[in-house]
């Protein structure tokens, strides 16, 4: 398993495709990182399975 994965997402607020590095070290973990595109905060959040899957998820900081 690799510690650090990259994963693309789209936005929620302008669509854009983007790209997030993940530190799947920590098994659960929420964390806000901005849009590269329009600079919005993302609130993302990670699960680790306990086979090292990441399952992650992003929203909108206002929802």
């Amino acid at each position: 398993m690799e510690l650090i994965q990259e994963q693309t997402i789209d936005c929620p607020y302008c669509g854009e495709t983007i790209s997030l590095l993940l530190d799947c070290s920590v098994a659960d973990q929420e964390y806000t990182e901005d849009c590269q595109v329009c600079c919005q905060p993302i609130i993302v959040t990670l699960h680790v399975t306990l086979d090292g899957n990441p399952a992650l998820s992003v929203r909108r900081e206002d929802d």
